[in-house]
């Protein structure tokens, strides 16, 4: 059987991922239309959460560590009253409780005090491996295994709406930032739990969803194609 021969792109697409599909499959389709040996991504998104993801392709894969470590620039909304097993609505519901007496500013006082430089533990439902195995696929097995906390930054948050228990906010924080931890910590200090009710991620560094690909685009090879970013100092050089 002859070798397949695959085409020799290399660069960076930015991709605004819809909702309803893993950040794998954002990756196979990019491979496959362009027919490349290899893709990957600069970090993954929720099946659930929608916005920009930074994919690499071909020998430009080699490059991924330059920008995991970017910063994050995030619109999400917490629901509080409720908390699930996977910190968002896909989850199974594990408690609910009133909110209703929570004010504006005990939640203006309460997301103050997470800015900066704070302490998580990764969700079990994440990516992150243990012995070889995604803890997500444990978490589905209903295996927990102890998390040790990482160092994350939170360098701002802010609150664009509270309403009817709905938090809707646009936070920027430091790579390896969990969202879903984020707002269930939120929730647990004002009392009432709180879930990821939607996610999307509008920044990664100095590269903006205004300018990513629809997910429908990736049909088009020449609009892929066009679009696809050669990797020149230049971008290494943005923060």
């Amino acid at each position: 059987m002859p070798e397949r021969m695959y085409n020799d792109f290399s660069g960076m697409l930015l991709l605004d991922k819809p909702a309803g599909i893993t950040s794998f499959k954002a990756v196979y389709t990019v491979k496959k239309n362009l027919n490349v040996k290899k893709a990957g991504h600069c970090g993954t998104l929720d099946p659930l959460a929608t916005g920009l993801l930074l994919i690499l392709a071909g020998s430009a894969t080699k490059l991924q560590d330059r920008f995991m470590k970017k910063d994050k620039v995030y619109r999400t909304s917490f629901l509080l009253g409720t908390e699930t097993d996977s910190g968002d609505l896909d989850g199974k519901i594990i408690y609910k409780k009133d909110f209703f007496h929570i004010s504006f500013d005990a939640v203006k006082d309460t997301v103050k005090k997470f800015e900066g430089e704070i302490s998580q533990i990764p969700p079990m439902f994440s990516a992150l491996k243990h012995n070889g195995i995604r803890l997500y696929e444990l978490a589905r097995k209903g295996i927990e295994i102890e998390r040790k906390p990482r160092k994350v930054i939170i360098k701002s948050i802010e609150i664009l709406s509270f309403s009817e228990g709905i938090l809707d906010l646009r936070i920027e924080c430091s790579s390896g930032t969990y969202i879903r931890t984020l707002a269930k910590d939120i929730g647990d200090f004002l009392g009432c739990g709180a879930v990821v009710n939607s996610l999307r991620r509008e920044k990664i560094g100095n590269f903006d969803v205004k300018d990513a690909l629809k997910f429908s685009e990736l049909e088009n090879i020449d609009i892929v194609k066009l679009k696809l970013i050669s990797l020149s100092p230049s971008p290494f050089s943005s923060p």
